[in-house]
């Protein structure tokens, strides 16, 4: 054997004795999603990694194949025991997921949280998108999701022509019949109608508040917008215009009332410029 290969052989041995002597490192463990915010759980299969969960909230209604997945409960209301059993590594939060013991004992058992920005903006649900994509390792297809959202913004903001006076807009939450609300400033109701080219006629207050019939008569609304799943729990249509004052108010008496889909319209996720569109064609400020 020549110097030269005596000198190659022996490089590799030592090569080989100090690999020997280190410890090799464990592949990552593989993504196991939960998701527990029915918006994030629509971004998930919009990055096409719906692959990756393993489970998700009972807000997680759209798309259909959403509710197949394995159901953790309610957001506020989550069983840590519940989330475990399902050996997610990733959940995927907003700011009204709870209570703060059960996602302490997650974070203790070595799940990592991810909270999303919960704020009612398109700014908002581009970074949602953007931090999606990244902690799922799907940054290309958030790119193109972000820049497919923009074009999207855009071309409904083009659409939406201002009037003066703006529509006047009561928003009325009714999930359960027994719980009839309406929506003040800073609620995400309060903020589409504001995008829509409308006025909430409540928002002299904050938050959400139950339904009083003076104040509905007194407001005037000119459109009662409230969600499918309110006017399912009502009854129709007839149901909600009975509710006290209601029928009394020029929306009422023209029977002007609009009901989409809860989470496309609350949930500012990426039905959002299609669900503006939607609601300012009802509301008269885009044409149909």
């Amino acid at each position: 054997m020549t110097s030269r290969r005596r000198f190659g052989a022996a490089g590799l041995g030592a090569a080989a004795l100090a690999l020997a002597g280190r410890p090799l490192r464990a592949a990552p463990a593989p993504l196991r999603v939960v998701s527990a915010n029915g918006t994030l759980t629509e971004i998930v299969f919009r990055l096409d990694a719906q692959a990756l969960l393993v489970g998700a909230d009972t807000t997680s209604i759209y798309p259909a194949a959403a509710r197949a997945l394995p159901m953790i409960g309610y957001p506020r209301q989550l069983s840590a025991e519940g989330v475990l059993s399902l050996r997610p590594t990733l959940l995927l939060t907003a700011a009204e997921a709870g209570p703060p013991a059960a996602l302490q004992q997650l974070r203790s058992a070595g799940v990592r949280i991810l909270q999303a920005d919960s704020h009612h903006s398109i700014e908002a649900l581009r970074a949602n998108v953007k931090l999606l994509a990244d902690a799922l390792q799907r940054v290309e297809r958030g790119r193109a999701l972000d820049a497919e959202l923009q074009a999207e913004w855009a071309a409904t903001q083009a659409m939406i022509v201002p009037r003066k006076p703006a529509p006047r807009v009561l928003f009325v939450l009714s999930h359960a019949a027994n719980q009839v609300q309406v929506a003040g400033a800073g609620t995400a109701a309060d903020a589409m109608i504001r995008y829509a080219g409308g006025s909430n006629v409540m928002a002299s207050f904050g938050g959400y508040k139950p339904l009083a019939a003076e104040a509905a008569v007194a407001a005037a609304p000119d459109v009662i917008v409230t969600t499918q799943q309110g006017l399912e729990a009502l009854g129709g249509v007839d149901a909600l215009l009975a509710r006290p004052g209601l029928a009394l108010t020029p929306a009422g008496k023209a029977r002007r009332v609009y009901g989409p889909d809860a989470l496309a319209l609350l949930g500012f996720g990426p039905r959002l410029p299609q669900t503006l569109r939607e609601l300012a064609v009802a509301l008269g400020t885009a044409p149909a």
